[in-house]
């Protein structure tokens, strides 16, 4: 839980001039670093919303450090809501920030929903992994997507819940079926929130980072 670990504010810095809030936890020996990606900011998403929150609690105590933020225009960000196309600029800012924090880790990007979405728009090439978390795969077009990380042969896993409202698992495997290297696995019981299975969620993260280590 993060009352184990100390929480940092910082701001991150985007390549077109905004400034955005953040916040990063980095354990004693991390083995690896993850940046969070929050849901829909016209939507109510932001970086305490429920998954990105678990997630930021819960992979610190596995070994992860972890660095959330709000997209441009939420809480204290600045700027405008962008339809995911500054939003990645954001994200590049998150990976230049975890990358100077934590030199020679593998940084992997975990977005939930449009922060999934918007993740695998973005091919920097210090990412080691994508894992979305209830990608919607619309959000940008699917072809541009497809274009982008399921064109790339890093690793990528789609965490989708069995009762996803937006894109359920038959849907993802179908929509990603000529990606490169890309699993998509289930969460039975599920839907597009997670509510009750966050924790479902965060051991799935864990244990395909644990992969990507002992690989």
């Amino acid at each position: 839980m993060t009352d184990d670990f100390e929480t940092r504010s910082l701001r991150l810095e985007t390549s077109d001039g905004l400034s955005l809030e953040a916040e990063l936890i980095v354990p004693e020996n991390a083995r690896a670093a993850v940046v969070l990606c929050h849901p829909h900011p016209q939507q109510g998403g932001t970086m305490t919303s429920l998954v990105t929150s678990e997630l930021f609690r819960s992979l610190p105590t596995s070994g992860l450090a972890v660095l959330r933020f709000n997209f441009r225009g939420v809480g204290t960000s600045e700027g405008d809501h962008d339809f995911g196309v500054g939003e990645a600029l954001d994200i590049v800012a998150a990976i230049d920030t975890m990358s100077a924090e934590c030199p020679g880790l593998p940084l992997v990007i975990s977005g939930w929903s449009f922060g999934a979405d918007t993740s695998l728009s973005v091919l920097d090439p210090r990412i080691t992994s994508w894992l979305a978390c209830a990608p919607p795969l619309r959000i940008l077009p699917l072809e541009d997507l497809t274009a982008a990380a399921g064109s790339d042969p890093r690793p990528k896993l789609l965490i989708i819940p069995e009762h996803d409202q937006f894109r359920d698992p038959e849907s993802a495997l179908e929509a990603t079926a000529s990606w490169m290297n890309t699993e998509v696995v289930a969460v039975a019981g599920a839907d597009h929130f997670f509510v009750g299975r966050t924790h479902k969620v965060a051991a799935l993260i864990v244990a395909s980072i644990d992969a990507q280590l002992a690989s």
